[in-house]
C-alpha cells in the first residue's frame, strides 16, 4: 500500500481504488480508518478514489506527539498527500467530521482545491455546529421503525454524554436511512476502525477559528457540493443549506431517504449525484 511522510515525520498510508481522475477522500469518525468508505457506493467506477488513513488510524503510523491529532494540525498532512500525488490542484471529498479538516485545508490552501464535496459533513471550522436538539429532531422522524422505542432514549444519551456501550450499540440504526443487512455490516467495523484517543483530541480547544476561516473563504471560487441525508441530524437538511450559503459557488443536494452514510443507503443515487457534480 502506498505511503508518504508527513511534515513531522509520521508515515501516513493511503489506499487507491478505482479508475479515472483522482478524488482525495478524507474519512470522518472522527479519526476512523478510511476502510469504512469502501468504494463509496460504486463511485470508484467513475473516479480514482485516494483514501487517506489519517494519522494513527488504519495503516498509518501513530505520531510521536498525540497533540497532532488536532484537526488544524492535520491540514499539512493533506497538503503532503497532494504533493505526493503530484497534483497542482485536487478534487476533495470529506465525510462527517472530516468536513472540518477539508474546510481548514481550503482556508489555508485555497488555490489547491478545485472542487469540494461535503458529504453529511461538519462545519465547525466555519462556526456551524449541530445541536442535540437537531439530532433528536432527526431521530424522531424514525418513530415508525420497529426499533425506535428501545433506541430513542439511548440515542439521547449519546448526545448528552451519558451513554454506555450498550446505548451506543442501540443508537446505531439512527445513523442509517434504513436499518438492513447492508447497514449492519457497515456499522460492525466502527469500533475497531476508530482511534478513540485521537478522536478525543481532534476537535479540542484551539482547533477552529471560524472568523479567520470564513474570511479566508469569503471570495473562494471553487465549486462546492453540500450533500445532506434527508434523515440525518448531522446536519439536518436546513442546516446543510445554511452551510452551503457560506460559499459563493455551492450546490445543495438532499438525498431522499438517506442518513449519515448516503452511499450505503442508496449507492446509485449517491454515485450519480457526486459524479455529476464532479463532471
Amino acid at each position: 500500500m502506498p505511503a508518504f511522510t508527513a511534515p513531522d515525520g509520521t508515515r501516513l498510508a493511503y489506499h487507491v481504488v478505482g479508475e479515472g481522475e483522482p478524488l482525495i477522500c478524507l474519512p470522518g469518525g472522527p479519526m476512523r480508518a478510511s476502510a469504512y468508505l469502501g468504494d463509496l457506493g460504486g463511485l470508484a467506477k467513475r473516479r480514482l478514489l485516494v483514501l487517506l488513513d489519517l494519522r494513527g488510524t488504519g495503516d498509518s503510523d501513530v505520531p510521536a506527539d498525540p497533540s497532532t491529532y488536532r484537526c488544524d494540525r492535520q491540514v499539512d498532512d493533506v497538503e503532503a498527500l497532494r504533493v505526493q500525488l503530484g497534483l497542482e490542484s485536487v478534487d476533495l471529498l470529506a465525510h462527517s467530521a472530516a468536513g472540518d479538516l477539508a474546510l481548514l485545508y481550503a482556508a489555508r490552501y485555497p488555490r489547491r482545491v478545485r472542487t469540494l464535496t461535503m458529504v453529511t459533513a461538519r462545519a465547525r471550522a466555519l462556526g456551524v455546529d449541530f445541536t442535540m436538539e437537531q439530532r433528536l429532531e432527526a431521530a424522531d422522524l424514525r418513530a415508525d421503525e420497529p426499533w425506535f422505542v428501545s433506541a430513542r432514549d439511548a440515542f439521547g444519551r449519546v448526545w448528552d454524554g451519558t451513554a454506555t456501550d450498550e446505548d451506543f450499540d442501540a443508537a446505531v440504526p439512527f445513523f442509517y436511512g434504513r436499518w438492513d443487512a447492508a447497514a449492519e455490516a457497515h456499522a460492525a467495523g466502527e469500533v475497531e476502525q476508530t482511534n478513540e484517543e485521537a478522536a478525543d483530541v481532534y476537535a479540542s480547544p484551539g482547533s477552529f477559528d471560524p472568523a479567520a476561516a470564513r474570511a479566508a473563504l469569503a471570495g473562494w471560487d471553487a465549486r462546492v457540493l453540500v450533500l445532506a441525508g434527508e434523515r440525518d441530524g448531522g446536519p439536518l437538511p436546513r442546516v446543510a443549506a445554511a452551510v452551503a450559503e457560506l460559499f459563493p459557488r455551492a450546490q445543495l443536494v438532499v438525498q431522499e431517504g438517506a442518513g449519515h452514510f448516503p452511499w450505503v443507503d442508496d449507492p446509485d443515487r449517491f454515485t450519480e449525484t457526486v459524479a455529476s457534480f464532479l463532471g
